[in-house]
Protein backbone atom coordinates (compact mmCIF):
# COMPACT_ATOMS: atom_id res chain seq x y z
CA UNK A 1 0.00 0.00 0.00
CA UNK A 2 1.46 3.37 -1.12
CA UNK A 3 2.32 5.85 1.94
CA UNK A 4 -0.05 9.29 2.07
CA UNK A 5 2.88 11.71 1.74
CA UNK A 6 0.34 14.71 2.82
CA UNK A 7 -0.85 12.32 5.83
CA UNK A 8 2.88 12.22 6.68
CA UNK A 9 3.24 16.35 6.26
CA UNK A 10 -0.13 16.83 8.52
CA UNK A 11 0.75 14.54 11.09
CA UNK A 12 4.12 16.25 11.05
CA UNK A 13 2.47 19.49 11.04
CA UNK A 14 0.11 18.55 13.89
CA UNK A 15 2.92 17.81 16.33
CA UNK A 16 5.23 20.95 15.41
CA UNK A 17 1.84 23.41 15.95
CA UNK A 18 2.04 22.99 19.71
CA UNK A 19 5.74 23.93 19.56
CA UNK A 20 5.06 26.87 17.53
CA UNK A 21 1.66 28.18 19.33
CA UNK A 22 3.54 29.49 22.28
CA UNK A 23 5.72 31.54 19.98
CA UNK A 24 2.89 32.96 18.29
CA UNK A 25 0.97 33.52 21.21
CA UNK A 26 3.66 35.41 23.51
CA UNK A 27 3.85 37.83 20.17
CA UNK A 28 0.74 38.94 20.17
CA UNK A 29 0.51 40.17 23.61
CA UNK A 30 4.11 41.55 23.67
CA UNK A 31 4.89 42.92 26.24
CA UNK A 32 2.97 41.83 29.17
CA UNK A 33 5.82 42.87 31.64
CA UNK A 34 8.52 45.33 32.27
CA UNK A 35 11.02 45.42 28.98
CA UNK A 36 14.28 46.16 29.87
CA UNK A 37 16.47 47.99 27.70
CA UNK A 38 20.47 47.68 28.76
CA UNK A 39 23.36 50.30 27.37
CA UNK A 40 27.00 49.83 27.59
CA UNK A 41 27.24 53.29 29.22
CA UNK A 42 27.47 55.51 32.40
CA UNK A 43 24.44 56.56 33.98
CA UNK A 44 23.64 60.76 33.12
CA UNK A 45 25.71 60.04 29.92
CA UNK A 46 24.45 60.49 26.05
CA UNK A 47 23.53 57.25 25.80
CA UNK A 48 21.61 56.61 29.15
CA UNK A 49 19.73 60.33 28.47
CA UNK A 50 18.71 58.35 24.97
CA UNK A 51 17.51 55.70 26.25
CA UNK A 52 15.75 57.19 29.04
CA UNK A 53 13.66 59.93 27.06
CA UNK A 54 12.88 57.46 24.42
CA UNK A 55 12.06 54.32 26.95
CA UNK A 56 9.42 56.61 28.95
CA UNK A 57 7.52 57.47 25.19
CA UNK A 58 7.31 54.06 24.10
CA UNK A 59 5.76 52.76 27.51
CA UNK A 60 3.01 54.57 26.64
CA UNK A 61 2.27 52.61 23.71
CA UNK A 62 3.26 49.73 25.05
CA UNK A 63 1.61 49.78 28.30
CA UNK A 64 4.77 48.44 29.95
CA UNK A 65 7.74 50.78 31.64
CA UNK A 66 11.03 49.89 29.77
CA UNK A 67 13.55 49.96 32.83
CA UNK A 68 16.97 51.41 31.46
CA UNK A 69 19.68 49.46 32.89
CA UNK A 70 23.23 50.82 32.33
CA UNK A 71 26.13 48.08 32.11
CA UNK A 72 29.01 49.84 31.86
CA UNK A 73 32.42 48.59 30.72
CA UNK A 74 34.63 47.44 27.38
CA UNK A 75 33.57 50.21 25.26
CA UNK A 76 29.79 48.52 25.17
CA UNK A 77 30.84 45.29 24.79
CA UNK A 78 29.55 43.73 28.16
CA UNK A 79 26.01 44.68 27.41
CA UNK A 80 25.96 43.77 24.02
CA UNK A 81 27.21 40.39 25.34
CA UNK A 82 24.24 39.92 28.16
CA UNK A 83 21.47 41.18 25.26
CA UNK A 84 22.61 38.81 22.60
CA UNK A 85 22.94 35.92 24.75
CA UNK A 86 19.72 36.88 26.48
CA UNK A 87 16.03 34.94 25.33
CA UNK A 88 14.83 36.38 22.02
CA UNK A 89 11.49 37.12 23.70
CA UNK A 90 11.64 40.83 23.51
CA UNK A 91 11.77 41.48 26.63
CA UNK A 92 15.76 42.42 26.99
CA UNK A 93 16.72 44.92 24.45
CA UNK A 94 19.96 46.55 23.66
CA UNK A 95 20.63 50.60 23.15
CA UNK A 96 23.75 50.67 20.48
CA UNK A 97 25.68 53.20 19.61
CA UNK A 98 28.34 53.78 16.53
CA UNK A 99 30.93 52.23 18.69
CA UNK A 100 28.93 48.98 18.26
CA UNK A 101 30.32 48.29 14.68
CA UNK A 102 33.70 49.62 15.93
CA UNK A 103 33.45 46.93 18.53
CA UNK A 104 32.85 44.30 15.70
CA UNK A 105 36.12 45.32 13.78
CA UNK A 106 38.77 46.40 16.77
CA UNK A 107 38.03 42.78 19.25
CA UNK A 108 38.52 39.75 17.84
CA UNK A 109 37.63 37.43 20.96
CA UNK A 110 33.74 39.01 21.00
CA UNK A 111 31.48 36.35 22.77
CA UNK A 112 28.64 37.19 19.50
CA UNK A 113 28.78 38.24 16.09
CA UNK A 114 28.11 42.21 15.82
CA UNK A 115 26.00 41.63 12.31
CA UNK A 116 24.18 38.65 13.28
CA UNK A 117 23.94 37.98 16.41
CA UNK A 118 21.25 41.06 16.76
CA UNK A 119 17.78 41.89 15.21
CA UNK A 120 17.78 45.50 14.49
CA UNK A 121 14.58 47.14 15.83
CA UNK A 122 15.37 51.10 14.79
CA UNK A 123 17.64 54.01 14.40
CA UNK A 124 16.45 56.88 17.36
CA UNK A 125 19.59 60.03 16.63
CA UNK A 126 22.69 60.43 14.34
CA UNK A 127 25.10 63.20 15.11
CA UNK A 128 28.90 63.97 14.20
CA UNK A 129 31.99 64.71 16.02
CA UNK A 130 34.11 68.05 16.57
CA UNK A 131 37.29 68.67 16.32
CA UNK A 132 38.25 71.41 18.86
CA UNK A 133 41.60 72.87 20.37
CA UNK A 134 42.15 75.21 23.14
CA UNK A 135 41.35 78.73 22.29
CA UNK A 136 45.04 79.15 23.16
CA UNK A 137 46.37 77.12 20.45
CA UNK A 138 47.77 79.01 17.24
CA UNK A 139 45.32 76.74 14.79
CA UNK A 140 42.55 79.03 13.55
CA UNK A 141 41.38 76.44 11.15
CA UNK A 142 41.64 72.37 10.72
CA UNK A 143 43.78 73.51 7.51
CA UNK A 144 46.23 75.05 9.87
CA UNK A 145 46.13 72.30 12.25
CA UNK A 146 46.94 69.60 9.09
CA UNK A 147 49.85 71.37 7.98
CA UNK A 148 51.18 71.34 11.61
CA UNK A 149 50.94 68.11 11.75
CA UNK A 150 52.26 67.40 8.75
CA UNK A 151 55.78 69.84 9.48
CA UNK A 152 55.93 68.50 13.24
CA UNK A 153 58.58 65.87 13.16
CA UNK A 154 57.08 64.11 15.84
CA UNK A 155 52.94 63.22 15.74
CA UNK A 156 50.47 65.56 16.62
CA UNK A 157 48.44 64.25 19.92
CA UNK A 158 44.60 64.19 19.76
CA UNK A 159 42.24 63.44 22.56
CA UNK A 160 38.89 61.08 22.75
CA UNK A 161 36.67 59.51 25.09
CA UNK A 162 38.26 56.18 25.11
CA UNK A 163 39.81 53.88 22.98
CA UNK A 164 37.26 51.96 20.46
CA UNK A 165 35.06 54.87 20.83
CA UNK A 166 33.45 57.25 17.62
CA UNK A 167 35.56 59.59 18.94
CA UNK A 168 39.14 57.83 18.53
CA UNK A 169 38.08 56.11 15.02
CA UNK A 170 37.45 59.65 13.69
CA UNK A 171 40.66 60.65 14.46
CA UNK A 172 42.23 57.58 13.03
CA UNK A 173 40.55 58.24 10.12
CA UNK A 174 41.20 61.92 9.82
CA UNK A 175 44.91 61.44 10.26
CA UNK A 176 44.39 58.41 7.10
CA UNK A 177 42.53 60.60 4.85
CA UNK A 178 44.55 63.94 5.16
CA UNK A 179 47.90 62.03 5.00
CA UNK A 180 48.76 63.12 8.31
CA UNK A 181 50.32 61.41 11.90
CA UNK A 182 48.77 61.48 15.27
CA UNK A 183 49.18 59.57 18.61
CA UNK A 184 46.05 59.18 20.31
CA UNK A 185 45.54 59.57 23.84
CA UNK A 186 42.20 57.59 25.51
CA UNK A 187 40.80 59.52 28.43
CA UNK A 188 37.49 58.02 30.17
CA UNK A 189 35.29 59.98 29.24
CA UNK A 190 34.39 63.14 27.13
CA UNK A 191 34.66 65.41 30.34
CA UNK A 192 38.38 64.22 30.90
CA UNK A 193 39.31 64.58 27.27
CA UNK A 194 38.14 68.83 27.70
CA UNK A 195 40.19 69.01 30.82
CA UNK A 196 43.08 67.65 29.02
CA UNK A 197 42.55 70.11 26.30
CA UNK A 198 42.30 72.72 28.67
CA UNK A 199 45.51 71.93 30.71
CA UNK A 200 47.27 72.01 26.76
CA UNK A 201 47.70 67.96 27.45
CA UNK A 202 47.43 67.21 24.11
CA UNK A 203 46.53 69.43 20.64
CA UNK A 204 43.31 68.89 19.79
CA UNK A 205 40.17 66.44 20.71
CA UNK A 206 37.54 64.99 18.72
CA UNK A 207 34.02 65.02 20.87
CA UNK A 208 30.31 65.04 20.71
CA UNK A 209 29.00 68.74 19.81
CA UNK A 210 27.01 69.46 22.94
CA UNK A 211 29.92 67.95 25.28
CA UNK A 212 32.14 71.03 23.56
CA UNK A 213 29.19 73.50 22.96
CA UNK A 214 29.76 75.21 26.20
CA UNK A 215 33.16 75.62 26.58
CA UNK A 216 33.15 77.12 22.91
CA UNK A 217 30.77 79.38 23.77
CA UNK A 218 33.15 80.55 26.65
CA UNK A 219 35.55 81.02 24.33
CA UNK A 220 37.67 78.43 25.73
CA UNK A 221 37.82 76.39 23.26
CA UNK A 222 37.92 76.35 19.37
CA UNK A 223 36.00 74.27 17.12
CA UNK A 224 37.97 73.49 13.44
CA UNK A 225 35.42 71.27 11.99
CA UNK A 226 32.49 68.19 11.96
CA UNK A 227 32.59 65.32 10.49
CA UNK A 228 29.19 65.39 9.00
CA UNK A 229 28.71 66.02 5.83
CA UNK A 230 26.88 69.01 6.50
CA UNK A 231 27.66 71.84 9.00
CA UNK A 232 26.64 71.64 12.41
CA UNK A 233 23.04 73.47 13.03
CA UNK A 234 24.55 74.51 16.41
CA UNK A 235 27.89 75.97 15.21
CA UNK A 236 26.66 76.95 11.79
CA UNK A 237 29.87 78.78 11.12
CA UNK A 238 32.02 75.94 11.92
CA UNK A 239 32.71 74.59 8.32
CA UNK A 240 32.77 70.46 7.90
CA UNK A 241 36.23 68.70 7.51
CA UNK A 242 35.13 67.48 3.86
CA UNK A 243 34.75 71.27 3.12
CA UNK A 244 38.09 71.66 4.51
CA UNK A 245 39.86 69.62 1.52
CA UNK A 246 39.55 66.20 3.44
CA UNK A 247 38.21 63.91 0.70
CA UNK A 248 35.54 61.43 1.25
CA UNK A 249 35.03 62.54 4.86
CA UNK A 250 32.10 61.88 6.52
CA UNK A 251 31.18 60.28 10.30
CA UNK A 252 28.03 60.58 12.11
CA UNK A 253 27.46 58.17 15.03
CA UNK A 254 23.69 57.41 16.07
CA UNK A 255 22.18 55.52 18.47
CA UNK A 256 19.21 52.13 17.93
CA UNK A 257 17.61 49.93 19.54
CA UNK A 258 18.74 46.23 18.95
CA UNK A 259 16.95 42.89 20.12
CA UNK A 260 18.55 39.42 20.27
CA UNK A 261 18.62 37.56 17.19
CA UNK A 262 15.66 35.38 17.08
CA UNK A 263 13.15 37.51 18.02
CA UNK A 264 9.33 37.04 16.62
CA UNK A 265 9.28 39.46 13.61
CA UNK A 266 5.44 40.61 15.40
CA UNK A 267 7.58 41.67 18.19
CA UNK A 268 10.03 43.77 16.12
CA UNK A 269 7.15 45.01 14.41
CA UNK A 270 5.45 46.20 17.52
CA UNK A 271 8.77 47.57 19.04
CA UNK A 272 9.45 49.43 15.62
CA UNK A 273 5.95 50.74 15.05
CA UNK A 274 6.33 51.91 18.65
CA UNK A 275 9.83 53.83 18.09
CA UNK A 276 8.33 55.39 14.92
CA UNK A 277 5.40 57.33 17.06
CA UNK A 278 7.41 58.20 20.02
CA UNK A 279 9.80 60.16 17.56
CA UNK A 280 6.95 62.16 16.03
CA UNK A 281 6.39 63.76 19.87
CA UNK A 282 8.05 67.02 19.05
CA UNK A 283 8.52 67.03 22.98
CA UNK A 284 10.71 64.12 22.71
CA UNK A 285 12.07 64.97 19.47
CA UNK A 286 13.19 68.64 21.28
CA UNK A 287 14.46 67.08 24.34
CA UNK A 288 16.43 64.36 22.02
CA UNK A 289 18.56 67.13 20.13
CA UNK A 290 19.34 68.70 22.96
CA UNK A 291 20.60 66.10 24.68
CA UNK A 292 21.96 64.46 21.97
CA UNK A 293 23.36 67.37 19.55
CA UNK A 294 22.06 65.85 16.52
CA UNK A 295 19.17 64.53 14.18
CA UNK A 296 15.97 62.24 15.77
CA UNK A 297 14.67 59.67 13.03
CA UNK A 298 13.20 56.28 13.51
CA UNK A 299 14.53 53.90 10.38
CA UNK A 300 13.21 50.60 8.93
CA UNK A 301 14.96 47.12 10.70
CA UNK A 302 16.81 46.95 6.97
CA UNK A 303 18.34 50.30 6.72
CA UNK A 304 19.50 49.90 10.40
CA UNK A 305 20.79 46.62 9.33
CA UNK A 306 22.25 48.65 6.25
CA UNK A 307 24.23 51.26 8.44
CA UNK A 308 25.61 48.76 10.70
CA UNK A 309 26.95 46.65 8.13
CA UNK A 310 28.46 49.94 6.50
CA UNK A 311 29.68 51.04 9.30
CA UNK A 312 31.46 47.94 9.76
CA UNK A 313 32.87 47.76 6.31
CA UNK A 314 34.46 51.54 6.54
CA UNK A 315 35.85 50.78 10.36
CA UNK A 316 37.17 47.42 9.46
CA UNK A 317 39.15 49.28 6.24
CA UNK A 318 40.75 51.81 8.39
CA UNK A 319 42.21 48.87 10.70
CA UNK A 320 43.67 47.30 7.44
CA UNK A 321 45.02 50.88 6.11
CA UNK A 322 45.90 52.56 9.27
CA UNK A 323 47.54 49.49 10.88
CA UNK A 324 45.27 49.73 14.17
CA UNK A 325 46.48 46.89 16.38
CA UNK A 326 43.24 44.86 17.34
CA UNK A 327 42.03 43.38 20.46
Amino acid sequence: MTKNPFTSFGAALALALPLALPTVAGAQTYPDRPVKVLHGFAAGGNADAVARLVGAEMAKGLGQPLVIEPKAGAGGTIAAATVASAKPDGYNLLLATGGHAIAGVLYDKLPYDTAKSFQPISALTSFPFLVVVNAASPHNSLGDLLKAAKARPNPMTFGSAGIGTGQHMTGELLANRAGAAFTHVPYRGESASVTALLGNEVDFVVIAPTTALPQVKAGKLRALGTSGSARWSGLPDVPTVAEQGVPNFEVRSWTALLAPAGTPQPVIDRLNAQVTTALQDATLRGKLAEATGGDVHASTPKELQATIEGDLKRWAQLVKDAKIQKD
